[in-house]
């Protein structure tokens, strides 16, 4: 039997908080995601270690923050993870999806008006929030850290609908 994942797993900003990326991991291992993907500012390598037991695949970009660049890829990559450097694209359970951290609000819009995207994914501003674009969706799930807004957040978006879900963990 085939067990079909219904969501996809979003997070961003996470910022050497290893205990809550453990948490969100083991959130989205609890809701058996398709798929995470990362909207940049990891910070440190040492962050890798919080990503081992994720059960799905995991696609990140850089942040502003990021600082050996170098050494998150190789760590990351020897994991499996899909690391696309400050801007990734990707097809995931039928969406066509923009990964990137989002340090310029008219490069969102601009992508999002393009409506070559079904999903943008990004970070940044530390505020979760989702709307439309035309037929596209932007998310930012907020901060994984959660030391900025006072909240550590993720998200789960079900690919069918594109309805997201912001949780706070």
């Amino acid at each position: 039997m085939i067990l079909t994942r219904k969501y996809l797993g979003i997070m961003a900003d996470s910022h050497d908080n290893l205990d809550m990326i453990r948490k969100a991991m083991d959130f989205f291992n609890e809701k058996q995601v398709s798929a995470v993907l990362h909207a940049g500012d990891l910070v440190s390598p040492f962050n890798v270690k919080g990503f081992t037991e994720l059960e799905a695949p995991l696609h990140l970009v850089f942040g502003n923050n990021e600082g050996d660049r170098i050494t998150i890829k190789e760590w990351f990559a020897k994991q499996g993870a899909n690391v696309c450097g400050d801007f990734g694209t990707m097809d995931i359970e039928g969406l066509h999806i923009a990964l990137l951290h989002g340090i310029n609000e008219e490069e969102i819009e601009a992508l999002a008006a393009s409506g070559h995207f079904d999903l943008i994914v990004r970070g940044h501003t530390h505020q979760a929030g989702s709307h439309m674009i035309g037929n596209t969706r932007v998310i930012n799930p907020g901060e994984t850290a959660g030391v900025l807004t006072g909240k550590a957040t993720v998200a789960l978006v079900d690919p069918k609908t594109k309805e997201t879900e912001i949780i706070e963990l």
